[in-house]
């Protein structure tokens, strides 16, 4: 249907409510309003009239004022404790600074209720000047409005996501490209961080598969949205409605990820013994680093010594096309800008023991490893980067 179809049947426009629900209490806690339009039995989602550039401003934001006002005329039927989610075309909504859709939504909601409202907006889809959003955003929180950021992810800006500080990232799980897992979950764990940081809820939006819920679950996702849970609808569902189903799904999560955290950690442990036992028959230096380097060949891909503040004492001794080579131009480089470089340096001099890092991707190589480290004596540390293939054999890559 083209746009003109369209605005010769604004009568025909509905809201639309679509649930999301939580992790924690796994009932409703908040409806997504949407704009539907019926005509002879068709069904047409307006969000894609509302984001055309080429439709002229003023018909999209009258559009949009229609939309809530449709949405916003059934809240009363709402329980008191649901929030309802308003997206919004964050260059329409600039306008006029939101003045209009303030105004509207405080036709239907009392001023004591507006912390019911969340903003959704998607920052990267905004072409104006990103400190005037973070004003107008402001000034909608100073009500007690709350801000979701939708389409977090490739296109995003996460200091402007930053700046306009939401309550809640809405990540899109249908975007996820799954021919490019890993880099999908590298940008993943990214969101999660920046949502730790700056205090926001991950919202899961899109899903439509119990592997997308579960993939939303074990990485920090609070809330969920998508047709594998409710579709949007004319009518508001029970509270409670999938509680004894998230319950087991739940159960099913939390039992499988125990198992495999369970024999990950055993060996990993398995893994900082052998290390050990290795180092401890050794004895490490510079002298004699190719010679363990080679009793590593089955573990690692790279080896190395440092100093506590970070100045590398040996050359790299690094596995080349099954070759292990030294790289003298590796001395005096200092490593201590890495991230928890040196906490882990203190943690290796207060506990005694080796220490087998988190997943990260090597600068060098772009190998996803993990590092083992141990002091070898008071003032040097041995650094052995563990290779994927070893990884991925015993099950420790995630």
């Amino acid at each position: 249907m083209d746009a003109i179809e369209v605005l010769t049947n604004l009568d025909q426009i509905h809201g639309y409510f679509q649930p999301i629900f939580s992790a924690d209490a796994h009932t409703v806690i908040a409806y997504e309003i949407s704009g539907q339009l019926q005509i002879e039995g068709q069904q047409i989602n307006l969000k894609d009239f509302v984001n055309n550039e080429d439709i002229p401003e003023e018909y999209r934001i009258d559009m949009e004022h229609k939309i809530l006002h449709a949405a916003l005329a059934k809240v009363e039927e709402i329980g008191q404790d649901i929030d309802i989610y308003i997206p919004s075309n964050p260059n329409l909504l600039m306008q006029d600074f939101g003045e209009s859709h303030f105004n509207i939504i405080q036709q239907y909601i009392s001023e004591e209720d507006l912390h019911r409202i969340v903003l959704v907006v998607s920052e990267h889809r905004f072409l104006g000047d990103i400190q005037k959003l973070h004003h107008a955003v402001r000034y909608f929180t100073t009500f007690g409005v709350k801000i979701a950021v939708q389409e977090v992810g490739a296109e995003s800006h996460l200091e402007h996501i930053a700046l306009l500080s939401p309550q809640i990232l809405k990540v899109n799980i249908r975007d996820l490209n799954y021919d490019s897992w890993s880099a999908q979950s590298d940008m993943i764990s990214a969101i999660g961080s920046l949502a730790y940081k700056i205090g926001a809820n991950l919202l899961f939006e899109g899903i439509e598969t119990v592997y997308q819920l579960q993939f939303a679950w074990k990485n920090g996702g609070r809330f969920y949205q998508g047709r594998y849970l409710a579709n949007p609808a004319l009518i508001f569902v029970e509270k409670d409605i999938l509680k004894e189903r998230f319950k087991e799904e739940c159960q099913q999560f939390i039992t499988s990820e125990k198992k495999i955290l369970e024999a990950q950690y055993f060996e990993l442990k398995k893994l900082r013994e052998e290390l050990e036992a290795i180092v401890h028959r050794v004895k490490p230096s510079s002298d004699n680093i190719t010679h363990l380097a080679q009793l590593l060949d089955c573990y690692s891909f790279r080896v190395y010594i440092c100093n506590e503040d970070g100045f590398q004492l040996s050359p790299n001794v690094m596995r080349i096309d099954g070759q292990w080579e030294l790289q003298p131009r590796a001395i005096n480089k200092n490593w201590s800008w890495r991230p928890y470089f040196l906490q882990t340096i203190i943690k290796m001099r207060n506990d005694q023991s080796g220490e087998i890092s988190e997943l990260y991707r090597d600068i060098e190589t772009g190998e996803i490893t993990r590092t083992f480290s141990i002091a070898i004596n008071k003032h040097e540390y041995l650094f052995v980067d563990l290779s994927y293939d070893y990884l991925y054999e015993h099950n420790i890559f995630r």
